[in-house]
């Protein structure tokens, strides 16, 4: 410490040229400058100054040291900076309940921002449907995650805060060559035809029961699947009806002839969630912020 000093001192008389112009830049006094000097001096065994009738002047040894000694204090600054930005530096691990296909929750620029703010900050990717993910987020085992529901429907998640990211339409769709027995496009009609269902916990069944439970109806589920691929893929078999996001549905009936209801439109937003009591903590602060510039 007595060397760091000693390099500040000299550093500072060699730019100023006099000891009391050094002292008023490093607001020490005179004596302490002059001291500080000395004794890196004696440890060195070298004179670093000359009196001359203008002032203090480098020797050539204190000419040659100069430009070694400001690295030197130069890289103790970073460290000094380096090491104290540790101490702001966001730790931790942020736990993601995620759904449907990462391009559509835009997961690969939220991580983005993400990192780039809070390079320490480690994430955890769990991949679920939308139910299992607001649970999860609900009993703590995850920190954050996506959810999908009617607009306006994020009130009902109780002790959960949410933030409408993106509307959308579900469609119901049929094999190719099912459009006669989709063109009755009612409810009764519907629903009295093969549906490859899905559990309780995903999106499709919620969307279902709202639309069918008030008019005392059941979808005819002749399979049961947790993953959107493999709801396609029956589908596109002949299996059956299901249900698919607005894109998804289009590109569907472009490119394998997969019939689109007419008329039949399920609103729907893609939310992300957090607990409520939880919105405070650095780590979820942190989120938040990431995902407002992504969305």
């Amino acid at each position: 410490m007595q060397t760091v000093q000693g390099l500040r001192a000299f550093v500072a008389v060699a730019r100023e040229g006099s000891v009391s112009r050094a002292a008023a830049h490093l607001h020490l006094t005179q004596p302490a400058v002059s001291l500080k000097l000395k004794q890196l001096q004696d440890e060195l065994g070298l004179r670093l100054f000359q009196r001359r009738p203008q002032g203090l002047a480098l020797t050539a040894d204190g000419q040659n040291l100069l430009p070694v000694a400001e690295k030197a204090l130069a890289g103790l600054a970073a460290f000094e900076q380096s090491a104290r930005a540790l101490h702001s530096t966001l730790r931790g691990r942020l736990k993601i309940g995620t759904i449907v296909d990462p391009e559509f929750i835009r997961l690969g620029a939220f991580l983005h921002r993400l990192v780039a703010r809070a390079p320490q900050l480690e994430t955890e990717l769990h991949q679920g449907m939308s139910g299992s993910v607001l649970e999860q987020v609900r009993n703590g085992a995850l920190d954050v995650g996506y959810f999908l529901a009617p607009p306006g429907d994020g009130p009902a998640l109780g002790e959960l805060a949410y933030r409408e990211l993106a509307y959308f339409d579900y469609h119901v769709i049929a094999p190719a060559g099912w459009a006669n027995r989709v063109a009755d496009s009612r409810w009764s009609n519907l629903a009295s035809l093969p549906w490859i269902v899905t559990p309780d916990a995903s999106v499709h069944n919620r969307l279902l029961a709202s639309v069918m439970e008030p008019l005392g109806l059941v979808p005819h589920g002749v399979a049961q699947v947790d993953q959107e691929a493999c709801m396609l893929d029956l589908v596109r078999a002949g299996v059956g009806l299901s249900l698919a996001r607005d894109a998804l549905a289009m590109a569907e009936r472009q490119e394998r002839g997969l019939v689109v209801v007419e008329g039949v439109r399920l609103p729907c937003a893609l939310s992300f969630i957090w607990r409520k009591d939880r919105a405070e903590e650095p780590v979820l602060t942190e989120a938040l912020e990431a995902l407002a510039g992504v969305w």
